[in-house]
């Protein structure tokens, strides 16, 4: 089949000489110029440790498009570390990076336009980022993240990025000393790669290839790996395949696909910020997914996976045990995959067959799961009628219901201050709002008072909700994405201290105990707080939407 270039808008006939005069300037041959034009984007960053060695995963994608007859073309797009931006307002900027991510790499392949992409990402965003690029460019494309850290180990005890702000906790409550807290600090984080829990960021990257859209291990070979490597010579190559098929992202992310991602995640137990990004993503694809679907098949879908923060099995033991395709082969025994979906490389059928059987303790079997529903849940009810978000898999069975007294705070520093002020007790319902999209803005992940409460002890004992949003590091009955928020009128921003508040997390309902006039009578008087906005922020709360559409931009 003849390729149909795109690239030939730019470089073929008599008025694109001056163009390829340009071409010729970066030392490309009259022959290079004739072939295929692959994009390369790289998320590398120098501050970034998911990112530090993503050159290196660039040099073999690009190895393998010359390989396979390409001519590569790399550009860098931004990207927000969020354990850097953690608790401080430059947190107010991870969630806004992904619109601008995916602005910008249509404005680098419209103005450039070139025939296929190969996307490396690595981190929270900005894999959902490419992925929104991707279905809006839908050039023929595939993704290789850079691929996970290894876990941090002290005194026989494996740990990861979660315990890290867990320890931050137990400091402040007299459990350990400054030197034992440096001790953790030195060892939590000992390799490049995205952080080595099923935090966001390797949820996304997981999810990445039950989509379809990575190859096999894209979301579980150790960054450090020379499989890593390997895999990115391979996605290289194999995008010249989807270019000479003509095979694009549409093609491959539908309703079937998403299915299946959103098996994975609740199998997994994946970040509750995944609800997040595959609510953007189906937006943009334009594939009919809202978060009532999820609901429907988290209830049908067992969680065979409890990995780190949930537990002590990391990501990297996850991948010896056959990573996505073991999980995948094992849910089809319900008949809950979609086997004949396509991928970059084959159908579903095809990449799992040769997986192998689950082993029991990393990955569980259907017959034998870890819980009968799935890892992340939605609950309703007045306080969300929209929904709200929890990573159920990782909460205390005490803590599936819990009725106390609303504990309300208007930020995410206040709700700390009372937390590592002794100010919590158990049975509490501790409330953050002004958090949410528009009201934050940019609905901040709040690693730091769901760490706290784990680390003073009060994870099994008191819930936290918020029209914000948490970090896929987060365990205990933290219940994000309230909706509609506070600053868009919704009930979360009635609620008083001392209110009774009910977080029913088996139950799936989250609701405030006052009487409807006494509610009424609060509107009445309700004004949300101004915030003196500035630049890029100030655009993002006019343009974004609700969290429980993905907190997408309107098209």
């Amino acid at each position: 089949m003849a390729i149909t270039m795109r690239s030939d808008l730019m470089k073929t006939g008599a008025t694109r000489a001056p163009q390829r005069s340009l071409l010729k300037a970066l030392g490309l041959t009259d022959a290079e110029i004739k072939r295929p034009f692959v994009a390369v984007v790289n998320s590398k960053s120098d501050y970034i440790p998911g990112h530090k060695h993503l050159n290196d995963i660039s040099e073999k994608v690009m190895d393998g498009i010359r390989n396979a007859g390409g001519v590569p073309f790399e550009f860098n797009t931004i990207g927000v570390c969020d354990g850097l931006a953690m608790n401080h307002k430059g947190m107010k900027y991870s969630l806004c990076s992904r619109e601008l991510i995916a602005d910008s790499i249509e404005v680098m392949l419209t103005a450039h336009p070139l025939d296929a992409v190969v996307f490396i990402p690595n981190c929270d965003k900005i894999v959902p980022g490419m992925l929104l690029a991707a279905c809006r460019l839908n050039l023929p494309s595939i993704f290789v993240s850079g691929g996970p850290m290894m876990p941090g180990e002290y005194n026989g005890e494996r740990f990861g990025l979660s315990e890290m702000f867990e320890f931050v906790g137990a400091h402040a409550a007299g459990k350990i000393d400054d030197e034992q807290l440096l001790q953790y600090e030195n060892h939590a984080c000992p390799t490049c790669g995205s952080c080595s829990g099923m935090y966001t960021a390797n949820s996304m990257n997981c999810l990445t290839e039950a989509i379809g859209m990575g190859l096999p291990g894209n979301g579980t070979r150790p960054a450090i790996s020379g499989a890593r490597r390997a895999l990115a010579q391979e996605a290289g190559e194999q995008v010249m395949e989807l270019l000479k098929a003509d095979i694009r992202p549409r093609d491959i992310i539908n309703k079937e696909s998403f299915e299946n991602a959103l098996r994975c995640e609740m199998a997994l137990g994946c970040s509750s910020n995944t609800v997040l990004h595959l609510l953007a993503i189906a937006y943009e694809a334009e594939v009919p997914v809202d978060i009532k679907v999820i609901d429907e098949i988290s209830k049908t879908t067992p969680q065979i996976c409890k990995l780190n923060p949930a537990g002590k099995i990391f990501i990297t033991d996850l991948n010896e045990k056959g990573g996505i395709p073991a999980v995948m082969k094992e849910l089809s025994k319900l008949g809950i995959i979609n086997e004949n979906a396509l991928t970059v490389k084959g159908t579903v059928g095809e990449r799992i067959k040769d997986a192998p059987a689950p082993d029991g303790e990393v990955i569980h079997t259907v017959e034998n799961p870890l819980r009968k529903d799935g890892g992340i849940a939605i609950l309703f009810g007045n306080i969300a009628p929209d929904g709200a978000v929890v990573k159920q898999g990782a909460v205390a069975p005490e803590m599936m219901k819990n009725t106390g007294p609303a504990r309300v705070f208007d930020s995410e520093e206040s709700a700390c201050d009372a937390i590592y002020g002794g100010k919590i007790n158990p049975g509490d319902v501790v409330v953050i709002r002004y958090e949410g999209p528009k009201g934050g803005p940019g609905m901040r992940e709040m690693l730091a008072p769901t760490s706290a409460l784990a680390g003073m002890g009060l994870d099994s004992s008191v819930s936290l909700i918020t029209d914000g949003r948490f970090s896929g590091a987060t365990r205990g009955a933290a219940v994000g994405h309230v909706s509609p928020e506070a600053a868009s009128g919704g009930l979360i921003g009635l609620i008083e201290e001392g209110d009774t508040v009910t977080v029913d997390i088996a139950g799936r309902e989250l609701v405030l105990h006052v009487d409807d006039d006494v509610i009424e009578e609060r509107r009445k008087n309700y004004k949300a707080p101004e915030q003196e906005l500035s630049g890029y922020i100030k655009r993002y709360a006019k343009l974004v939407t609700s969290g429980s559409t993905g907190a997408v931009f309107e098209k």
